[in-house]
């Protein structure tokens, strides 16, 4: 084989490698955190004021036993503030935005909610809890592994 045979199949591998690879990145599937992104970041203020809300009335409730996970009896438990208006509890699966759900919490609740983990997918979550008393919002988000 001579040169000009072998450039030409050097260029011919090089364009079908480069070929594959634009045709399997077109078939990743990527899944972003929000799909509003840009939205989520002008109002991110009002999440460190949550945040903050949150950690400010720690001294006032035992804000370490809100979430408990239960790996024996696959369940999460909260134990929910006395003067909740209004809740939400997030399931959020880093790596699959389609296993991600909502539970909210109705303002006349009782003091314990409990989430069955039986039916969730293996791995990492996040379970991020947002409240409200009426006046103020707070925020709470665990990380578990299932």
């Amino acid at each position: 084989m001579n040169w000009g045979k072998s450039i030409i199949l050097v260029f011919v591998l090089f364009g079908s490698f480069i070929g594959t690879m634009v045709y399997r990145m077109t078939r990743e599937r990527i899944d972003l955190v929000s799909e509003n992104y840009y939205q989520n970041e002008i109002e991110y203020q009002q999440h460190i004021d949550r945040v903050s809300n949150a950690q400010s009335i720690q001294a006032g409730f035992n804000f370490s036993k809100i979430m408990t996970y239960l790996a024996d009896q696959q369940q999460v438990v909260f134990v929910l503030p006395n003067r909740l208006q209004k809740g939400e509890i997030t399931f959020y699966r880093p790596g699959d935005s389609r296993q991600d759900f909502r539970v909210n919490v109705p303002a006349k609740h009782p003091t314990r909610q409990v989430i069955p983990t039986k039916s969730l997918a293996k791995g990492n979550w996040r379970v991020q809890f947002t409240w409200s008393d009426g006046q103020r919002e707070y925020y709470k988000e665990e990380q578990i592994f299932l």
